[in-house]
């Protein structure tokens, strides 16, 4: 079964230049497109992609708030963050949120290619020139994902537990945006991982189910 790859940039010049790079090295992959946060969250739906090269910069970003999110959505699919931040910080950051790949925009053609092979091989891929980032200032750990037995344990993150905690007060997804100082679209991700661990098809049940549960 092919590949699904989601690219997700702002930039359509961008992505046209990506897709059609990868096209040539991986023909047999199934690619999609987005142009924000929010257009990620619908082309996500119940069948995400393999995998998602993501753009820090686009909009409804929250930086690595909105990339754990996705990790914590939707914990099977990888991604690889492709920006122009070097900030070692957000590097960081990034990676101790899960990602699985780092390439800077101003890399050679060729590595994201390299980035793809290594991240769908399950390893995780930092460009070359980022490296001694992660060696010098104590690259995170990465954590193995959770098993089915583990999410139901633990149940949930404390990030969506802040948020059913809102629900359940009927605030709106812009309200509660606004308190947790998150993106309407990193609301949206926390949203979809409760209704599915819930098994709750809309709003007023996960509100129902989750009186049920001591938060």
């Amino acid at each position: 079964m092919p590949s699904r790859l989601l690219i997700a940039d702002d930039h359509s010049l961008l992505r046209q230049g990506v897709r059609q790079l990868l096209s040539d090295a991986f023909p047999d992959f199934e690619f999609s497109e987005a142009d924000g946060l929010e257009a990620v969250v619908d082309c996500l739906g119940e069948t995400p992609p393999d995998l998602l090269l993501m753009d820090l910069g686009m909009p409804g970003m929250a930086g690595a708030e909105s990339l754990r999110a996705l990790r914590e959505a939707h914990p099977n699919a990888r991604i690889i963050v492709v920006t122009a931040n070097e900030d070692r910080a957000t590097i960081l950051d990034c990676l101790a949120a899960g990602v699985h790949g780092y390439v800077l925009k101003a890399s050679p053609v060729e590595e994201i290619v390299r980035a793809v092979r290594m991240v769908l091989a399950g390893d995780i891929y930092v460009a070359p020139a980022l490296a001694t980032i992660g060696a010098s200032h104590g690259l995170p750990e990465r954590r193995p994902a959770a098993s089915h037995a583990q999410q139901d344990t633990t149940r949930f993150t404390a990030r969506q537990i802040q948020v059913l905690q809102l629900l359940a007060q009927g605030r709106s997804t812009k309200e509660i945006a606004r308190i947790l100082e998150l993106g309407p679209g990193t609301v949206k991700i926390h949203l979809a991982a409760i209704y599915r661990r819930l098994n709750a098809h809309n709003r007023t049940e996960a509100v129902v189910l989750a009186s049920k549960l001591k938060l």
